[in-house]
């Protein structure tokens, strides 16, 4: 297994954050640089959707973790790995959100190929975070 996490914090309460991550897995860019989501039923465990990052072939995603306002994951089977895209969602004391992404690479040979094919797929999660909370925070206004 190989895993990478990048995390922010934002004045946006975790509320605000869930619904920006909702809108966004449902079909709505938060920002010019947000991959294309389309969701296939309801917004809830064991729902596929297809992800289509910028500049990329479509894949398909099963959510796996859902719990409001605390975390969302899906998990995309790429030949034998498994990417799981995590987001962990903690209140801080001031009322804002810190926000970790995850990716989690998993299957045979993952530790061998994890160093090479994490860093290119995590390449945007600053972007995407920034979109993310920045999208929380208008909301929130």
């Amino acid at each position: 297994m190989w895993t990478t996490n990048y995390e922010q914090t934002t004045t946006a309460t975790p509320s605000a954050v869930w619904a920006a991550l909702e809108k966004l897995h449902s079909g709505t860019p938060l920002g010019p640089s947000s991959d294309a989501f389309e969701l296939h039923g309801p917004f809830a465990v064991g729902t596929t959707l297809t992800i289509t990052p910028q500049g990329q072939e479509p894949m398909q995603s099963t959510i796996v973790a859902l719990v409001p306002n605390t975390t969302y994951a899906d998990r995309t089977v790429f030949g034998d790995l498994e990417l799981t895209f995590r987001h962990d969602l903690a209140p801080t004391p001031d009322g804002g959100t810190t926000v970790t992404h995850t990716l989690v690479i998993d299957g045979p040979g993952s530790e061998d190929i994890g160093p090479e094919l994490g860093p290119q797929i995590s390449s945007d999660f600053p972007v995407a975070m920034a979109e993310l909370l920045s999208a929380a925070e208008r909301a929130a206004e």
